[in-house]
């Protein structure tokens, strides 16, 4: 594993990189608005991405890498994200074709930069579909438009008592339930299989 800090416009971004010998792709992923690289659904993920021969860098982003808890505004993630799959798309994971992803807020960057980024796929862990409603205010608005956005086939792996809720299948969107709340802490067999058995029929899809 090798640890790689970028300079994006929001601060420094480090990488946590896991080579492949000759990959035939690679799986970008990042945390979660509150949590680091090494939430167990994404271990689980990145490890069923090595398995299959993938190249696999894991992603703080800047407020983290910062020692701050509290997530930076949407702009800003995305920005510093952009840069950071930039560098590693001219550097370290050239000429191989890349799906990006995370938990949770990191899937909402992933899905709102697909276009940009040139993503071959992404992969959604925990997608907070529709903040929990609060007692005496109306439902804040669901995300779906930001995964009804991407153009290119999509993953959701979402925990079926998830109180942020379930995204449909759509044109593009598969959606795997599995066991547990949104943590996906409770099955990380669970979100492995369902990863290792999408990416391989994605890694080869180019937009």
């Amino acid at each position: 594993m090798r640890t790689i800090e970028v300079e994006t416009p929001h601060g420094l971004a480090r990488i946590h990189l896991h080579p492949a010998g000759e990959p035939q792709g690679a799986l970008i992923l990042g945390h979660g608005a509150g949590g680091g690289v090494s939430a167990r659904d994404l271990v689980a993920a990145a490890e069923a991405a090595r398995s299959i021969g993938l190249a696999v860098a894991l992603v703080e982003q800047p407020y983290r890498v910062a020692g701050r808890r509290s997530p930076a505004p949407a702009g800003q993630l995305d920005a510093a994200w952009s840069a950071v799959v930039e560098h590693l798309r001219a550097a370290e994971l050239t000429d191989v074709p890349v799906v990006v992803g995370g938990r949770s807020s990191g899937a909402r960057v992933a899905c709102r930069t697909a276009g940009p980024a040139g993503a071959a796929g992404v992969l959604c862990l925990a997608f907070p579909l529709q903040p929990p409603g609060r007692s005496g205010k109306p439902p804040s608005a669901d995300r779906l438009p930001e995964l009804d956005a991407v153009r290119v086939p999509v993953l959701v792996v979402q925990g079926e008592r998830d109180r942020f809720g379930i995204p449909p299948p759509g044109e593009h969107r598969t959606v795997v339930q599995v066991k547990g709340d949104h943590s996906l802490r409770s099955d990380p067999a669970g979100v492995a299989e369902a990863v290792r058995a999408w990416l391989p029929g994605v890694i080869g899809h180019v937009p």
